[in-house]
C-alpha cells in the first residue's frame, strides 16, 4: 500500500503526480505490482529505481508534482529528516492510477475472495 499526504491526493486524481520517492532500508515494491490508495484507489507501480539526492532532476521534480527540483529536494529533508544520512535508500516509484474499469474489477474479485473466505469458516 502507498500512503500519501492529504495534499497530494488531487494531484494524483488529476494525473500530475506520476511518481513519489520513498525512503526503504531496502525494495518493497516492484514494477507490475498493484498497490491501493486511499483516496485514490489502485495504482499499478510501473517502475522502481534506486536513486540518491545528487540524481533526481527536474523532471523528477515534475512527475512527483513539485515546481522545482529544490521544491521536492526541500519536502523529502522535511519528510525523512536524519534518515537520509542514516543508511536508508531513496527509491524513484512511478506508478499510474488504474482506469474504472480496472478499478472496479479489482473490488470485485477482492469482495468474491472476501466471501468465499468467509464461507469457508
Amino acid at each position: 500500500m502507498l500512503l500519501f499526504k492529504k495534499k497530494f491526493i488531487p494531484a494524483i486524481n488529476a494525473g500530475t503526480k506520476t511518481q513519489t520517492i520513498r525512503l526503504w532500508k531496502h525494495r518493497k515494491m516492484k514494477a507490475g505490482q498493484q498497490s491501493y490508495t486511499p483516496g485514490v484507489g489502485y495504482l499499478r507501480i510501473t517502475a522502481v529505481d534506486e536513486v540518491t539526492l545528487d540524481t533526481l532532476t527536474d523532471e523528477d521534480a515534475k512527475l512527483d508534482g513539485f515546481d522545482t527540483l529544490a521544491a521536492l529536494c526541500h519536502e523529502l529533508k522535511d519528510i525523512y529528516g536524519d534518515q537520509l544520512s542514516q543508511g536508508w535508500q531513496l527509491f524513484r516509484v512511478r506508478f499510474e492510477v488504474l482506469d474504472a474499469v480496472e478499478q472496479l474489477r479489482i473490488k470485485a474479485r477482492k469482495a468474491s475472495e472476501k466471501a468465499a473466505a468467509k464461507a469457508s469458516f
